[in-house]
């Protein structure tokens, strides 16, 4: 087969496949934008007024609004470090109202490697644990010496035990807890590295639980700062 012709064959091959890709390209953003449909409709079944304020991050979709009369966030990470053995999908829920503390404690579940939704890698002092904190818990704040109602928090942290729920976050801004929405599936992240998350979804229910617990950690703290005034 000669030169000329060789190159022709590659040529109408390219030209065969530019149309597929393109399908394919297609194919892929429809997928993407039902599935950014289906969970903002999740959202809003919990969060009546929320607001997608995503600032481009890739793989971050952040939600804004109130719920019971709150100011809340919630916020979807895939996480692809290439320090984690599989890439993961979080879900970040917020209640952003005052807290009654006075520093950052960062509660973090079999901390291991970096993650993209944290900074507790980057909170210089360990907080010895109180009674009822889970065993696997880390406890780590960013002022040194600063007291923090360690027994009121271990009586709120049921939603730990699942080993879904991540972190838990306290600032004098608010409380959030972050859970594992899915890992991706290893065969395919083995073979094509593609973080695919089969048919995970936002659940409203879980949104709602996760609200409701971090609404009644902030509620218990800030009752247990009162009684002590």
């Amino acid at each position: 087969m000669s030169e000329v012709t060789s190159a022709l064959l590659v040529g109408a091959v390219a030209l065969a496949l530019i149309p597929h890709l393109a399908w394919l390209a297609r194919a892929s953003r429809n997928r993407a934008s039902a599935a950014l449909a289906a969970e903002e409709a999740s959202v809003h079944a919990v969060i009546k007024d929320a607001a997608n304020v995503s600032d481009g991050t890739a793989g971050v979709v952040t939600w804004t609004g109130s719920w019971n009369d709150r100011r809340v966030q919630a916020r979807t990470i895939v996480d692809t470090l290439a320090t984690r053995k599989l890439p993961a999908r979080w879900l970040s829920v917020s209640i952003t109202e005052k807290v009654a503390v006075s520093g950052t404690l960062d509660m973090m579940m079999r901390p291991g490697s970096p993650t993209t939704f944290s900074n507790f890698d980057h909170l210089d002092h360990t907080v010895p644990k109180a009674a009822g904190f889970p065993s696997e818990a880390v406890l780590r704040t960013d002022r040194k010496g600063v007291r923090f109602p360690l027994d009121v928090i271990a009586s709120h942290l049921d939603i730990f035990a699942e080993g879904r729920a991540k972190e838990l976050l306290i600032t004098p801004n608010g409380v959030r807890i972050v859970w594992l929405l899915a890992e991706a599936e290893r065969a395919r992240y083995g073979v094509f590295r593609q973080a695919d998350f089969g048919n995970a979804r936002l659940d409203p229910l879980l949104i709602e639980r996760l609200l409701l617990s971090a609404s009644a950690l902030r509620d218990a703290i800030n009752q247990n700062e009162r009684q002590a005034a």
